[in-house]
């Protein structure tokens, strides 16, 4: 494996570095992404009991905003609700801003390391049949052997490029995805806090739900 990367030729040092760049996000997107983290299912459940109870206080919301990021959310519009429909929205709105932005961590990255990697791949075969061609034009092309292991190592960093770039881009479109559905569970347990508590829903409607 050593004498492999070592024949692809400087290129592959950036290639492999990319390639643990993008494990690395991987490994962390998975587990922070996960909905379980992000936006618990009994969360609102929760919110709802404390309402119907008149039991939430200060205390509660503070736990609430540490718990989840949907919590953070649902947290600033209930911290809000006293001001009005308006300033709640705005409120829930400006803190799913910085929920987001901390979802879409990293994801900038690893598109790039998907998009470069193939293209450090295509420049390290460009420079081994540069080298290549000026073996020719000094030896000629009586030496069939020589010009098969120059063309054989000049294709090993775009192997190596692509191999790093498809299991990264794939990941990629994965997490934008998972962060969409995320974003679009909490809009929706966001909206209907607002609702019930600027009176446009009845609490007993959402429990029959």
């Amino acid at each position: 494996m050593f004498e492999l990367v070592k024949s692809g030729g400087w290129l592959m040092l950036p290639i492999l570095l990319s390639s643990v760049i993008a494990m690395a996000i991987i490994f962390e997107r998975l587990w922070t992404l996960r909905p379980s983290r992000i936006a618990p299912r009994n969360t609102l459940s929760q919110v709802w009991k404390w309402i119907k109870n008149n039991d939430l206080d200060s205390k509660k919301v503070s736990g609430l905003r540490d718990g989840s990021p949907l919590g953070e959310i649902l947290a600033a519009g209930i911290s809000n609700a006293r001001y009005g429909r308006d300033i709640m929205k705005e409120s829930i709105e400006e803190q799913a801003g910085r929920v987001i932005h901390e979802l879409e961590r990293y994801l900038n990255t690893l598109g790039t390391v998907a998009a470069i990697a193939p293209l450090l791949g295509l420049l390290g075969t460009v420079i081994g049949m540069i080298d290549v061609f000026t073996v020719i034009m000094l030896e000629g092309t009586g030496n069939a052997g020589v010009l098969a292991g120059g063309i054989s190592k000049a294709l090993i960093t775009t192997a190596a490029g692509l191999t790093v770039a498809i299991p990264t881009l794939i990941f990629h479109r994965y997490f934008t995805r998972r962060v969409d559905e995320l974003v679009v569970t909490m809009e929706q347990e966001a909206t209907k806090l607002v609702e019930v508590l600027q009176g446009e829903r009845k609490l007993k409607d959402r429990e029959g739900k």
